[in-house]
């Protein structure tokens, strides 16, 4: 006897239906059961591209550059075991990590001499990216608030040689008090309910999705964007990004940041180097946001890359 096709809450699908039209509903529902390459960046904190990846190849990695992203490779997912099991990995060499997720440091695109703030850290994927972007100079402070996952990313900065960062266990909604205007760039990737990383070859990805998990993470979300853009110097640069489809978490949240602070923060617009994307909305159900919204973006999942939400937002005053 067959065990029944799982299947993802209707509640999701239904907000997956109004969001998106006809053949990108189709794209992002195929997506949830396909298995996907597996993506990685080399770290150029502890070694060359060049070399890495001679290395990879003459293992019989079959290597697949990432057009915009350099130091960013894809393999069949059946070779990632494998990769796993090399040298390279071990060492911190590489860091095995959705495509999606290198946009954030990407277009935060720091600089080596800044101050920057990673505000909900682990594990640690984004930090080590912008670690070696600023290639070890400046300041970087990673916070987490959960203590497992603070050990985890303090491993991860060890193993892949990121010797700037400072890390801090707190809650992040608390740093704006404490450290106000003191960054030149903050990243906020917040806690979500991790709509995007659904899979329909793992039904406990979903297990914990309701629409009241999505409303209370919006809560703690509006909190923790407030404190980051408190703690953004006039004239720096924030991203808020989460792995959600859900507008609740995301126009929903960066509009009340902007109803909050008026002109002390603006949206930017955003220049993705791919085409699997759509601009934030203004409407949803029943209410209606700035129409600055339009400048966030969704990555729509495809045959690499996950879904995501992206928004860049700049402070003008104190």
């Amino acid at each position: 006897m067959h065990s029944p096709t799982p299947e993802l809450p209707r509640a999701f699908l239904d907000k997956l239906s109004l969001l998106l039209d006809e053949v990108q509903l189709e794209q992002v529902l195929n997506s949830f059961s396909r298995e996907k390459p597996t993506t990685f960046r080399i770290n150029t904190l502890k070694g060359s591209i060049q070399d890495t990846t001679a290395e990879l190849c003459a293992a019989q990695f079959n290597l697949t550059p990432v057009p915009w992203l350099p130091s960013a490779f894809h393999i069949p997912p059946e070779q990632r075991r494998a990769l796993t099991e090399t040298d390279a990995f071990y060492q911190g060499r590489i860091y095995i990590q959705n495509l999606s997720s290198m946009v954030a440091p990407f277009l935060l695109a720091p600089q080596p001499g800044e101050t920057v703030l990673d505000l909900a850290a682990a594990p640690g994927g984004k930090t080590l990216q912008i670690a070696a972007m600023m290639e070890n100079q400046g300041r970087l402070s990673a916070v987490e608030a959960v203590k497992n996952r603070f050990f985890k990313l303090k491993a991860n900065l060890d193993q892949q040689g990121a010797t700037m960062v400072k890390t801090y266990l707190t809650d992040g909604r608390s740093v704006g008090n404490k450290c106000p205007e003191m960054f030149d760039r903050v990243l906020l990737d917040a806690p979500c309910s991790s709509e995007a990383r659904f899979s329909l070859l793992d039904p406990s990805s979903w297990e914990h999705w309701s629409t009241r998990k999505v409303s209370e993470v919006a809560r703690k979300q509006k909190r923790l964007l407030q404190s980051a853009f408190t703690s953004l110097k006039v004239g720096g640069v924030m991203i808020y990004c989460t792995c959600s489809f859900s507008p609740e978490e995301n126009e929903h949240v960066v509009n009340h940041l902007l109803k909050k602070y008026g002109s002390c923060v603006s949206i930017e617009s955003i220049d993705l180097p791919f085409s699997n994307t759509m601009a934030g909305i203004t409407h949803w159900q029943k209410k209606t946001y700035d129409d600055a919204l339009t400048q966030c973006r969704r990555i729509l999942p495809n045959e690499i890359m996950d879904g995501f939400f992206i928004c860049q937002l700049r402070k003008q005053a104190a």
